[in-house]
């Protein structure tokens, strides 16, 4: 058996050939390194006794003779290559080349096989977009309301989106959610990506090992023959119901090895307010209760960071003031935190991260004087019940315009016309045969006519809309209509604003009024 896997120098990467490397019926891997990664070298020397099963070929997602080499008699094609913050940030154009382009050849190229391998394709819940207390429950089918400015979510949304429609065989999506790594806090601290986190924001987190874990448990068990047909052509969410916290948790616990907390180094006005992206997944439950490999909690994760960077400890003894300002503060001043765009008058990011310059300016530089969920407050001084919040018990979940936990065999066509009616447009197809797969032609509320499977639309939460053909965020207008993207939507905005989100042709922010 053999398997191709692109990515593999990456975090998840990494992990995952580590695990499948364990399976003695993969008798080769064929591995996609980009020319100028040295991390490929580096793979074959960490895995000198399995060398001899490892080839790798060099070159670029988006080229197509790079991938035909790659997946060439493959049985398996494990697409873990992704252009993620802040490199997609950084460089727009790369993101575009890899999260969009490049899925689309390596799935041109698997559809113009005659023995087509089966293909997993890593997706991001980066597509649920913003999320915060009133909905912090979320699953797939869930509208795709991808945060404005995210060139990495709108980039793996049209590269899912591909996929979906897709005419491989045999397919699966994943959508990963927000993952530690053992690189984590050394990939944060050269940009202010750390300051797009919500203090707010609800995160359920997965560990690399344990994705890792997750595909070579999937590939063991449909080698075994143990694995029913119904699981592929599905999205899944990759998570770990141990995790689900907050962004504040989540930098409390880091700054927990050198003998602080979040509130030493941070103030509430450092990070955004909103347009972020993180849920806890109700069906988080689904893979793991398949492939059992949720095993690692964060506490774990936070005490393999202490033992294998044992000089961090070292912070306790060092004056947190002199951290803070030499390790923190002075990332204020790079172009993706929000004191840059303030002192350069970036509008658009300003409106979409804080709901305008003055909302920014208006939080408080004083933690007793900041909302924090894990402090039992939600904004506006509500009281609120943290642990209660994280109970699922207690979801709340959104309307779809059908009962999305009905069986795919019982799905009618009345579904499907509900489901675009709430959408604020109609299902043009007149007949459907009951198969999620068969591609229907829709119309959304803008009177543009697409195709796409019912399985994409109603259970997958994709809808057409500009940012699928075009780096535009148009969600305050089209909430004004669209029922399902309501719902999320103003969770977070108000319905007096009027804004289109975009970017020019340098990938600096725009932002425009429509009345």
């Amino acid at each position: 058996m053999k398997i191709a896997i692109t990515g593999a120098t990456g975090n998840m990467g990494q992990e995952t050939l580590k695990e499948v490397l364990k399976i003695k019926e993969i008798e080769h891997i064929n591995l996609l390194v980009l020319e100028d990664d040295k991390r490929g070298n580096k793979l074959l020397k960490d895995h000198k006794k399995d060398k001899q099963r490892l080839t790798i070929i060099r070159g670029n997602l988006a080229n197509r003779d790079a991938c035909e080499k790659l997946i060439s008699d493959c049985d398996y094609v494990i697409n873990l290559a992704a252009c993620i913050p802040p490199h997609s940030d950084q460089n727009p154009q790369k993101a575009i080349e890899c999260n969009e382009v490049g899925v689309d050849t390596i799935v041109s190229v698997i559809e113009g096989m005659k023995k087509q391998p089966k293909f997993i394709d890593i997706s991001t819940m980066a597509l649920y977009g913003n999320r915060n207390h009133l909905h912090p429950w979320g699953r797939v089918g869930d509208p795709l309301l991808v945060s404005p400015y995210d060139i990495y979510s709108a980039t793996k949304l049209r590269g899912e989106f591909r996929v979906l429609e897709s005419e491989i065989s045999c397919w699966v999506i994943l959508r990963q959610t927000a993952m530690l790594h053992i690189n984590m806090l050394k990939d944060n601290m050269s940009d202010g990506l750390m300051f797009h986190t919500c203090f707010n924001a609800p995160l359920e987190w997965a560990t690399a090992h344990d994705s890792g874990v997750l595909i070579a448990n999937i590939l063991k068990a449909d080698i075994n023959k143990k694995l029913k047909k119904d699981f592929w052509h599905k999205c899944y969410n990759i998570g770990c119901h141990k995790n689900r916290i907050t962004g504040f948790d989540t930098l409390n616990d880091g700054f927990k090895i050198i003998g602080g907390s979040a509130k030493d180094f941070f103030r509430p006005n450092y990070d955004a307010t909103r347009n972020f992206h993180g849920m806890w997944f109700y069906d988080s439950h689904v893979l793991d209760n398949l492939f059992h490999y949720q095993s690692q909690d964060t506490a774990e994760y936070w005490n393999l960071i202490g033992k294998k960077y044992w000089y961090y400890k070292l912070g306790k003894i060092v004056p947190k003031k002199l951290i803070k300002k030499f390790a923190i503060d002075r990332l204020l001043k790079n172009y993706n935190c929000p004191y840059y765009w303030h002192k350069h008058n970036d509008e658009g990011k300003m409106q979409a991260y804080f709901g305008g310059k003055d909302k920014f300016e208006a939080i408080s530089k004083k933690w007793k004087d900041f909302d924090l969920l894990v402090e039992n407050r939600a904004p506006e001084g509500e009281q609120i019940d943290y642990n209660a919040l994280r109970d699922i018990k207690n979801a709340k979940l959104i309307d779809y315009g059908y009962d999305i936990d009905k069986p795919d065999s019982k799905i009618t066509i009345e579904d499907l016309k509900n489901v675009a009616k709430m959408h604020g447009g109609k299902l043009i197809s007149k007949t459907y045969n009951g198969n999620m797969q068969e591609k229907l032609l829709w119309q959304n509320q803008d009177g543009e006519k697409f195709t796409a499977k019912a399985y994409t639309v109603i259970k997958a939460g994709h809808w057409l809309n500009r940012t699928y053909k075009e780096n535009v965020w148009d969600f305050d207008r089209l909430s004004k209509k669209d029922k399902i993207y309501a719902q999320i939507w103003y969770d977070s905005h108000t319905k007096d604003e009027n804004y289109i989100y975009s970017f020019d042709e340098n990938f600096n922010s725009k932002i425009e009024r429509f009345e």
